[in-house]
């Protein structure tokens, strides 16, 4: 009885959970919700931001927050004009241009906390090019990309028969989880990749995005061919 119970539960619980992308439509399952992913990660951004040396130089970080703040703009008024204000206030935009020499870039979950690396400004060359990559960076976060990987990791870790019972304490096994799947730090270098699934719909987002922002997604393609030979994942995959 008590088994039937849970699974009971379990599928309650997945049909209350379910939500769709901006843009793309697709279901996603979010058994994780925001402020259980922003309380999981601002702690680990702060420790990062703590450590990490921001760059000294005054151009590259004004272009970067420069491209930052009109995508995130542009995002926001799409948000505002397809019934989605609501979303809005789950983001406090921040924009970091970092002293690092990787080819990469990086949206902490939740709250869009975007960082840039300077290694990827040495192949950037326009603030068209620049909004390729942040507004990739951008549509993960307003996908909820990290919920739903995070959610689909309690799902793979608890299963069906206990995910009743492990949601009842979420707190702890959302820590648990977040810890694993979006760490910062050495055994991870930023975080775990996303899914090709979950970058092929950032790359398509991002591209509408920036293209809202007033920038040219055509560039797209060119970007994409300098950064391969230093970055040899997917195309915006950075």
């Amino acid at each position: 009885m008590k088994k039937i119970t849970s699974l009971f539960v379990a599928m309650l619980l997945l049909l209350s959970s379910c939500g769709s992308v901006p843009l793309t439509g697709r279901k996603q399952v979010l058994l994780v919700s925001d402020q259980e992913v922003l309380s999981s990660s601002l702690t680990q951004y702060s420790d990062y931001m703590k450590s990490a040396k921001k760059s000294s130089s005054k151009d590259g970080a004004a272009m970067v927050t420069r491209v930052g703040k009109k995508i995130a703009a542009a995002t926001e008024q799409y948000l505002r004009n397809n019934g989605l204000e609501s979303e809005i206030k789950n983001f406090a935009w921040e924009f970091n241009l970092v002293n690092d020499p990787q080819v990469n870039a990086f949206c902490m979950p939740g709250g869009g906390k975007i960082v840039v690396y300077e290694g990827l400004m040495q192949l950037v060359s326009s603030d068209d090019e620049l909004a390729v990559v942040v507004g990739h960076e951008v549509a993960h976060a307003v996908a909820k990309h990290s919920n739903e990987r995070m959610s689909q990791q309690l799902m793979a870790q608890y299963g069906a028969q206990i995910l009743g019972q492990a949601l009842s304490n979420k707190s702890a096994a959302v820590r648990k989880i977040g810890a694993s799947v979006y760490g910062l730090g050495a055994q991870y270098g930023v975080m775990l990749p996303f899914s090709r699934k979950h970058e092929s719909e950032a790359d398509y987002m991002g591209l509408v995005f920036m293209a809202m922002a007033g920038y040219n997604p055509a560039v797209a393609v060119n970007f994409g061919k300098k950064c391969l030979p230093a970055n040899p994942a997917p195309l915006l995959n950075l």
